[in-house]
């Protein structure tokens, strides 16, 4: 990024990189807010691949999928990579065109992604399979070397648990847990909801120990008393006074 932002004068490439560095750090915990510094970043140099790209995922993020699309085009037409190519698709998913995400995980493209980017487009593939009601063909679709090897790698927890979701669709209950089981083991990083799929399937609830109205016998709240009698009344009246004394 520093290198591109090189061709922007001293001061606006400064500008522009502190834009980008709050969409980072913000797109997961306030992607809204994200979003706000990716235009501003996008209005002060949209030339930049770097900034285009950024602005793609800001948009993602809100699930703006047809402005996210367009800026990922851009962004790889002004780099010529194919990084950006699952994210494309998963936006024509977004857009309610599963077909077309089936298409591009057919394209030329997919062969210059590196592992990573394959694994995301074999779950984008799964997901438009998904989509167009064909599960067993998403469970087909995530059946890989990737799945079955028992070393860990960042894509493990969300492509097992991607797995065991399709499979608890298709009413493969027990398969389903032992994936899920799998995915939990290795989620590192709590990047999957597993452990609480784990705990539905295993009927577990899980109280409040805050929530006092859980309790048996909690007093019920004020005003819900059947007495309607002048001593509720008096009260009321007592309180009101000693707030206007206030």
């Amino acid at each position: 990024m520093q290198q591109e932002l090189q061709s922007l004068p001293r001061g606006l490439a400064e500008d522009v990189a502190m834009n980008l560095v709050m969409v980072a750090r913000l797109i997961d915990e306030d992607p809204e807010t994200a979003y706000a510094y990716s235009r501003i970043a996008l209005r002060l140099a949209s030339r930049v691949a770097a900034v285009r790209e950024a602005a793609g995922f800001a948009a993602y993020g809100n699930q703006k999928y047809s402005e996210a699309l367009a800026e990922f085009r851009a962004a790889r037409r002004m780099t010529g990579s194919a990084e950006l190519w699952p994210l494309m698709a998963d936006c024509e998913r977004g857009l309610g065109r599963p077909e077309k995400a089936l298409d591009m995980a057919g394209a030329p493209e997919v062969s210059k992604l590196d592992k990573a980017g394959q694994v995301e487009m074999r779950l984008v593939a799964a997901g438009a399979r998904r989509d167009m009601g064909q599960l067993d063909a998403a469970i087909v679709t995530l059946q890989s070397p990737e799945l079955a090897s028992n070393a860990t790698q960042p894509w493990t927890a969300r492509l097992r648990y991607a797995y065991a979701d399709a499979l608890l669709e298709a009413g493969r209950e027990d398969e389903a847990r032992e994936w899920f089981a799998k995915a939990l083991e290795s989620d590192k990083e709590g990047s999957t909801d597993a452990s609480d799929r784990l705990a539905e399937l295993d009927g577990v609830e899980f109280v409040d120990a805050f929530d006092d109205s859980a309790e048996d016998g909690a007093p019920a709240p004020e005003g819900d008393s059947d007495n309607d009698g002048d001593s509720g009344s008096d009260s009321a009246d007592a309180e009101r006074e000693g707030r206007d004394e206030r």
